[in-house]
């Protein structure tokens, strides 16, 4: 009897266990429809994304995202005259920060760019496709953002990264993202919000992005005024450039020291007599 209990409570908890994924799945897969559908994502090659972004009280500045398949990304942001770009190429981060006195690229640090490489998968998310890419999902339950209800989606990342993304339980739309980043070698708990969804040939892409440190008022907000769909986007355009080298000024040569070349020659006198004088 109790062998039988046993084995009977097994397939229960294995049943629970298929339907949860399953709950996952068919979730996400509403989250593909809503998003515009898996034909539409796929035959996204590049995007970009043009706006303004808020770096301080009452502070835009001009801002250009751009995103190229399979694992690139830039950003830039302009302002007082400088331009700053971060930067992946599906390989390295790399970034110029003119604000911070450097007009030079650098590379950046493992943990900026492990951030960077998650940031490159902006047009999908880490949601679809999640087993091709080695992501795991658990369907956590629901959870109130700003009010409305939401499905709450544990996500395991193929480099052992944790991430909960919240979608909207009525539009299926990713409204909110919580995880965990190292700054200047702290860990950080991070927050990021999604909004003012619009459609834009076929596809819903939000038009509002605010991300920041978890419970902190502060957020860079991102408000997209233009979006443009497989535009022409250079390769080049990821790859670090090439630090110049400055030129120093080479040394004059010193002049020969050739008094024929510089006086001239005096006339010999004749023999046995003197030189003349004066």
């Amino acid at each position: 009897m109790f062998r039988k209990s046993f084995f009977a409570f097994a397939f229960v908890a294995l049943a629970a266990v298929s339907a949860t994924a399953q709950t996952a799945d068919e979730i996400i897969a509403k989250h593909v429809t809503a998003m515009g559908g898996m034909a539409k994502l796929n035959a996204v090659k590049s995007m970009r994304l043009t706006g303004k972004m808020t770096v301080g009280p009452g502070i835009e500045a001009p801002a250009i995202i751009e995103f190229k398949r399979p694992k690139n990304v830039r950003l830039e942001i302009t302002l007082q005259g400088m331009t700053a770009v971060q930067a992946y190429d599906g390989a390295n981060a790399w970034q110029i920060m003119p604000f911070q006195g450097n007009k030079n690229p650098e590379a950046m640090g493992e943990d900026e760019r492990k951030n960077m490489e998650e940031e490159a998968d902006f047009v999908e998310g880490p949601l679809v496709n999640y087993k091709a890419k080695g992501h795991k999902v658990e369907l956590i339950g629901k959870d109130k953002v700003e009010g409305s209800d939401a499905y709450k989606l544990k996500i395991t990342l193929k480099n052992g990264d944790v991430q909960t993304v919240y979608l909207d339980a009525d539009t299926f739309l990713a409204v909110k993202a919580e995880g965990k980043r190292m700054v200047r070698g702290s860990e950080v708990e991070t927050e990021s919000f999604s909004g003012d969804y619009k459609e834009v040939e076929g596809l819903m892409i939000p038009h509002s992005l605010e991300a920041g440190q978890k419970g902190s008022p502060q957020r860079q907000r991102i408000t997209i005024e233009k979006v443009e769909i497989n535009p022409a986007v250079e390769d080049a355009r990821f790859k670090m450039p090439e630090v110049k080298k400055a030129e120093g000024n080479a040394p004059a040569a010193k002049p020969e020291n050739k008094e024929s070349e510089t006086k001239p020659a005096g006339k010999k006198p004749e023999p046995g007599k003197k030189p003349p004088v004066g």
